[in-house]
């Protein structure tokens, strides 16, 4: 099965940041100059990467009344409003906001705005009252999100499982999509497979080593290589802090058992403009599914990253803001054109895609 946990692992020492300041009504947990919102879990006061303790700080959660109830939603809302689409940040599987530490604000600075939003089921989100987290549970919640605060066709951005997401989304309401950015996309799983059938005793033990220390640590270690063990250790704790809430394990079986996405028939259907974002190095999804997914969606532009595993947004934030602002404030006679190199050193494909390139493991035209 394709679909793989983010690990909310970090990359490569992003540029000076400004300081980031959000004032609002929450309840704040002070500590060691961070104001946290009390809905995170303690642990977040252990938390030494400073740009995770930032982000952390602006999490709030809003009332988002969908077909399941009302569900206060952790998300990074924008400082201000701009007059270009806004951008919306999703997550991987089993992931949070904080996988956008390092890009949110690169991308705030190029003056986007940006919201990072919590899919239903993961993230900070209040799950006391357990709604199902199935696919069409999570699809009208974000829809509800959306309708009540963005109210704005969005740039939809999704990361692995995220693009599963953002794709489901994209087909079923195209008005509130302006146009996808697709990263090293989790797509041609079907969906949580024998997973689904499992007994619900059995589901639960798999749930509880998936919250475990050493499969977190292992899973930063797959997605970024070369990283000193204490860096290993803060970003697993960075990217399991969801999981200390009480109905994390709740929300993940439901989710596991329900099936889970399989977007595989729903590929072709995707009619927005779609920048395709691949980590030359990913370990995790096979870029030649990177090739195949640019080769389905019609108005695709593919860029491969050099030396980047399958989290790009955290292993090289300034290429992957980057690669997003051309792409927001790019319009179609702006188009790239194919076996061009970008500013930033990314081999691009558009247009027609032809089976030769299926063939090719490793490179694609305009590569070095």
């Amino acid at each position: 099965m394709l679909t793989s946990f983010s690990a909310g692992a970090g990359g490569a020492p992003p540029p000076a940041l400004t300081n980031l300041k959000w004032l609002n009504s929450r309840r704040l947990r002070i500590w060691a100059g961070c104001d946290f919102p009390d809905f995170l879990p303690k642990q977040v006061e252990k938390i030494k990467d400073p740009y995770a303790r930032k982000l952390a700080s602006r999490i709030e959660r809003i009332p988002v009344n969908f077909s399941k109830g009302c569900v206060m939603s952790s998300c990074v809302m924008p400082k201000e409003q701009k007059e270009t689409n806004p951008v919306v940040l999703l997550h991987g599987f089993d992931s949070t906001c904080l996988e956008w530490r390092y890009t949110l604000p690169l991308l705030e600075e190029a003056g986007l705005e940006i919201w990072a939003v919590d899919i239903l089921g993961w993230g900070f989100s209040d799950l006391g009252r357990l709604p199902s987290c199935d696919v069409a549970s999570k699809r009208d919640h974000l829809y509800q999100l959306w309708s009540t605060y963005i109210k704005r066709p969005m740039v939809l951005v999704g990361p692995s499982l995220g693009s599963a997401v953002a794709i489901d989304f994209s087909v079923h309401y195209p008005e509130a999509v302006d146009s996808l950015v697709l990263i090293d996309a989790s797509v041609y799983a079907e969906g949580t497979g024998k997973l689904a059938t499992l007994p619900k005793a059995v589901a639960y033990a798999g749930v509880y080593l998936l919250k475990s220390i050493p499969l977190r640590l292992y899973a930063v270690s797959l997605a970024f290589n070369g990283l000193p063990l204490s860096t290993c250790i803060d970003w697993t704790n960075i990217g399991r802090l969801h999981c200390l809430l009480p109905w994390w394990e709740d929300a993940t079986v439901n989710f596991m058992i329900s099936g889970g996405y399989n977007v595989i028939d729903q590929i072709k259907h995707v009619k927005h403009k779609t920048l395709i974002i691949w980590g030359e190095d990913d370990q995790i999804i096979d870029y030649k599914l990177g090739v195949r997914l640019h080769c389905e969606i019609p108005s695709a532009t593919l860029r491969q990253i050099p030396q980047c595993g399958h989290i790009p947004h955290v292993q090289k934030p300034d290429v992957v803001s980057r690669l997003i602002t051309e792409f927001v404030q790019s319009d179609q006679s702006q188009r790239v054109k194919p076996d061009s190199v970008s500013t930033v050193s990314v081999p691009v494909i558009t247009g027609t895609c032809t089976s030769r390139y299926l063939s090719d493991p490793i490179r694609l035209p305009g590569s070095t």
